[in-house]
């Protein structure tokens, strides 16, 4: 097993088997910067690149990791990412005298991950929100439409998928603002507007594409992969009143569109490799464009935990796991492009909501409360129906192997109060009578 002269807990979801970016910056140097997390560390990927470590490997003159943004590294394509993934290894093995030797180049790249500030990773230009687990599908088909209709005729013949907003994706630590919008009460007439009353969460994980491809040349199911540059943890916030009120006939809006949180950490395709599975049974059999041969899936244990304002503990609400999804990554690319969709370095894939078989491996509260109709008990006397305000949630994931784990640490975001309807009002109004 490989190790590295920086010493890393069996627990740590950062050891050299996994070496994933991220963007920092640090008090003394402000300015964003790629770097990649070993133990409890930082290793600065600009200061290697300055000292002409990756010289052989990006042979163009340019600089790539003093950059506030992991896009112009991610738009060199995997052969580069392999080798410098590979370079990085060998700098921190037990056995590599460069780095481990030369206390000065410690001094200028090494950095304590609990000194350092960390940034969004990547410029997301484009974000795509999928609906692939077919256990979520099934479940919020069955609370609206019953279990003779629960899964739409397409489900199973494509992943479904709507385009999100990516301005409003934030870094995990972000707080999270109570949407306001439209909703209509049970037995009203007509809709009402004020803040959102049933917010939830959606454990969900993401895929930034490295290289795209050219406009109307769709990316065949056996290279889609060969484009995926790594993965992040994905929350993906929602208001269910809002959605409920406004998702017909084009989907969700304004319920979707004010925060989706991601993890600082993009852990790498290639650091997956070791924990392929095969994905679940396939019928009928997709069309040939979304054929996909061998292991498509991957063991990676996902968990949830919510922590009210007067708790001193967060509980884990839901325990599920990657490896349930129905649709696979690599799909989801092939079905994305096949159009002729044009994909960019950068662009997010949202897995959706993330849900396994049983009750305690449901990624939402839509499904954990069943629409709110089975709170869940939290301890320390509180329990929900949907979040509130002050509740913390935390979504985290890791991989497995034996004596290390290759994690993608966590996404973790604050439910702050709305806006003051009123307040909101009153602007509006002013605005109306300026007018």
């Amino acid at each position: 097993m490989k190790k590295s002269f920086i010493e890393v807990n069996q627990d740590s979801h950062f050891p050299i088997q996994n070496l994933p970016y991220g963007v920092f910056s640090t008090e003394n140097n402000k300015t964003p910067r790629i770097g990649v997390a070993i133990g409890e560390y930082v290793l600065d990927l600009s200061v290697l690149e300055k000292e002409g470590f990756f010289n052989d490997i990006i042979t163009e003159d340019i600089t790539v990791f003093n950059r506030p943004a992991l896009n112009d590294f991610m738009s060199l394509g995997r052969d580069v990412w392999s080798r410098v993934r590979k370079e990085i290894q060998i700098l921190l093995s037990a056995d590599e005298p460069r780095l481990r030797d030369n206390y000065a180049l410690r001094n200028l790249s090494l950095y304590l991950q609990n000194e350092v500030q960390l940034h969004l990773p990547v410029e997301i230009g484009d974000y795509t929100d999928f609906y692939a687990s077919k256990e979520h599908a099934t479940n919020v088909g069955i609370m609206f439409r019953g279990k003779e209709n629960a899964l739409m005729p397409n489900w199973t013949h494509l992943p479904v998928g709507y385009h999100g907003r990516s301005s409003s994706v934030v870094l995990s630590e972000t707080t999270i603002r109570r949407p306001v919008g439209q909703t209509k009460p049970k037995n009203a007439d007509a809709p009402i507007f004020g803040a959102c009353k049933q917010l939830d969460f959606e454990l969900e994980m993401g895929f930034l594409i490295g290289t795209g491809n050219k406009l109307g040349e769709p990316i065949p199911i056996e290279q889609a992969e060969q484009h995926i540059f790594g993965a992040v943890l994905v929350n993906d916030w929602s208001a269910r009143d809002i959605q409920a009120w406004e998702y017909q006939p084009l989907g969700p809006f304004l319920a979707k569109n004010f925060s989706t949180s991601i993890s600082p950490w993009v852990v790498p395709l290639e650091a997956l490799e070791s924990f392929r599975v095969p994905g679940p049974i396939q019928e009928p059999k997709p069309l040939e464009y979304l054929r996909q041969q061998g292991d498509s899936s991957f063991d990676i244990q996902l968990e949830v935990y919510l922590k009210g304002e007067k708790q001193s503990t967060p509980k884990r609400i839901s325990s599920s796991n990657y490896r349930s999804l129905y649709w696979s990554a690599a799909q989801m690319v092939a079905h994305h492009t096949i159009g002729g969709c044009d994909l960019n370095p950068g662009d997010l894939l949202g897995t959706g909501t993330i849900s396994g078989s049983e009750k305690e491996s449901r990624g939402s509260l839509l499904e954990l409360t069943w629409r709110g109709t089975e709170p869940i008990n939290l301890g320390e006397g509180e329990q929900r129906e949907w979040l509130e305000d002050g509740d913390e949630l935390t979504i985290t994931g890791w991989c497995q192997g034996e004596g290390y784990r290759v994690g993608f640490g966590e996404v973790t975001g604050v439910v702050a109060p709305a806006h003051d309807v009123q307040e909101i009002l009153s602007k509006q109004a002013l605005v109306y009578d300026e007018k």
